[in-house]
């Protein structure tokens, strides 16, 4: 496999690349309770390798199950990439999307109502967004996305090793 995505370092390093690879992340997280177990999955697909990686929490909430899937995949890229990030997660989407987290930088990392739940994830994630331009799309969870799907099973699979 690749280095790019195996985590070893490339055998040519002093080569610079031109161009930001193209990569293609998959998330989903998943939470039986909220708070409760949880577990989160994500594929990376780059260059015709595919990487799947998943995780979880003996008592956690959905939504960091949502920004842990993504931030671990963007954290598993070793050089600045272009990439297309997939979620089911509507916060997730929207935050970014709507300039929601943006808003919430400025205020100090605060809602216009108060507290912001996850700091930490959303600090970590914003960034990694300074390191790769990312776009996020929302897709329909449990629907027709095979690769959502996916991340679901390897969530639901994290969670229950927590039962």
């Amino acid at each position: 496999m690749d280095s790019f995505l195996s985590g070893r370092r490339p055998l040519f390093c002093a080569q610079k690349r031109e161009a930001m690879r193209n990569v293609t992340i998959f998330t989903d997280g998943s939470c039986l309770g909220n708070p409760g177990r949880g577990g989160w999955g994500c594929i990376l697909r780059c260059e015709g390798h595919e990487k799947e990686l998943s995780g979880g929490e003996p008592s956690t909430t959905n939504n960091r199950m949502e920004l842990l899937g993504a931030i671990t995949a963007l954290q598993s890229l070793h050089e600045p990439c272009q990439v297309s990030l997939y979620t089911d997660s509507q916060y997730l989407a929207n935050a970014i999307n709507l300039g929601w987290l943006r808003g919430w930088k400025q205020k100090g990392w605060r809602r216009k109502d108060g507290e912001l739940k996850n700091v930490d994830l959303w600090q970590t994630l914003d960034a990694l967004l300074q390191t790769h331009k990312v776009q996020f799309f929302w897709v329909k969870g449990h629907a027709d996305n095979v690769y959502n799907n996916r991340c679901d099973a390897l969530a639901v699979a994290e969670r229950e090793k927590f039962a």
